[in-house]
């Protein structure tokens, strides 16, 4: 069987490769959106799988450097998730309102006929002037992150590691199964412990209501621990069907989340009609079921239980 230092150092280069393939392509894609937002998502791709990796093998590697290198990738993530977060929320709540307007499921408030069709070009235009503003600072944020002497540090410790991985002495000569597997099991446990401590998800009484959020934050950190754990299993080559289907369905939870609370932020504007409030409060119930939905798809993906969809 493979050293462990070895099985994590071909992981941890191969991405840290993709990392510079990524950077690349966003030097060469210039003014085109599309290639730009491509080579985006490949640069926090390689990021996550090695931030994550350091964070669950950290004592295979040197410790200081890592904690560093992770720190950086993490910060470097999240500023290039911005922009297109607030691209796809937008898109999200659009096409959300342009189905909902033309549904004859949803009746207008008494005595205001067509009120969500009348109120949803005007919530459509609330939403659009203020997550597009969002995402233009989010660009600025962006351009100026990766101009900056923090990236290029960034990017030259990625370039190092695509050759060279800084790892401890001991802990790299010890077996896969004695050291990577037994630090896998630890993200495993923590996943696990996560997962039992979600709210229930159903019909039931003890479930929570649909328009709650103040339980978003377990979901959310379940799908940070579910990342953490299917780039574990991609480290021992393992099979990761399973957590990225599971990780898909709280993508979905994610979005649907901050896609609700961006309509309730919108509907919190002073001074706007009762028609625009309306098909706000309209669209977020809207997403606050989709967000249940994706729950239950969830834990039917990740408990083997049927799934049962909320709406």
């Amino acid at each position: 069987m493979a050293d462990a230092g070895d099985v994590l150092g071909t992981y941890l280069r191969s991405q840290a490769t993709a990392f510079l393939r990524g950077l690349r392509l966003h030097e060469q894609s210039g003014a085109d959106a599309a290639e730009s937002g491509v080579a985006a998502r490949s640069l926090r791709g390689a990021a996550r799988r090695i931030s994550g990796s350091l964070a669950t093998f950290r004592v295979v590697t040197e410790s200081s450097w890592a904690d560093g290198l992770r720190t950086e990738l993490v910060w470097l993530s999240s500023t290039l998730a911005d922009e297109h977060a607030y691209a796809a929320r937008l898109a999200r709540l659009m096409d959300a309102l342009h189905r909902l307007s033309g549904s004859p499921e949803l009746p207008a408030p008494r005595g205001s006929a067509g009120a969500l069709t009348v109120g949803s070009a005007r919530a459509g235009a609330l939403l659009d002037r203020q997550l597009t503003l969002a995402r233009t600072r989010a660009h600025s944020a962006t351009l100026q992150a990766l101009g900056s002497s923090r990236f290029h540090a960034v990017a030259d410790a990625v370039a190092v590691l695509a050759s060279e991985v800084p790892l401890d002495a001991v802990a790299a000569r010890g077996r896969v199964g004695e050291v990577l597997v037994p630090l896998a099991a630890v993200a495993e446990t923590r996943l696990s412990a996560a997962v039992s401590a979600l709210p229930p998800v159903g019909d039931c009484e003890a479930a929570p209501s649909p328009y709650d959020a103040d339980h978003d934050g377990l979901w959310h950190e379940v799908r940070r621990l579910l990342r953490v754990h299917r780039y574990a299993r991609e480290v021992l080559g393992e099979d990761v069907t399973r957590p990225a289907a599971a990780g898909e369905a709280l993508d979905r939870h994610r979005d649907a989340a901050e896609a609700a609370a961006a309509s309730a932020t919108a509907a919190r504007t002073p001074r706007i009609a009762p028609a625009t409030a309306y098909a706000l409060g309209v669209l977020h119930a809207d997403q606050r079921h989709e967000v249940e939905a994706a729950r239950a798809e969830f834990q039917h993906l990740w408990l083997r239980e049927p799934a049962v969809t909320p709406r």
